[in-house]
């Protein structure tokens, strides 16, 4: 069992930051890959962002490469999600994800945080 808690969100205003942060604890984060997702109301959640178990592979969605960059601290149990240049339309739910396998192309996400709020004000 993994549990995860993120933190970080809040409001913004357009062309701002936010870094995003996801605790792990239960099993050793370090033995999954990761995911950011995102949910805004009346629509479906997507990945935003995903990083496989030690780093080396990661994958974003069009919507958000150059502007997003994954990362994690297995030392530390954290995964992080850096947000520059953010866009109203980036206003969502975030949610972490931690997939069943160590490579995120090769398993579903199998455990999910509570989710953090991020609004973008224009």
């Amino acid at each position: 069992q993994v549990q995860l808690v993120e933190s970080g969100g809040g409001l913004v205003q357009a062309g701002g930051s936010l870094r995003l942060s996801c605790a792990a604890s239960g099993r050793t984060s370090s033995s999954f890959a990761m995911g950011w997702f995102r949910q805004a109301p009346g629509k479906e959640r997507e990945r935003v962002a995903a990083i496989n178990y030690n780093g080396g592979n990661t994958y974003y969605a069009d919507s958000v490469k150059g502007r997003f960059t994954v990362s994690r601290d297995n030392a530390k149990n954290m995964v992080y999600l850096q947000m520059n240049s953010l866009k109203p339309e980036d206003t969502a739910i975030y949610y972490c994800a931690a997939y069943s396998a160590i490579l995120f192309n090769t398993a579903s996400p199998r455990y999910w945080g509570q989710g953090t709020q991020v609004t973008v004000s224009s």
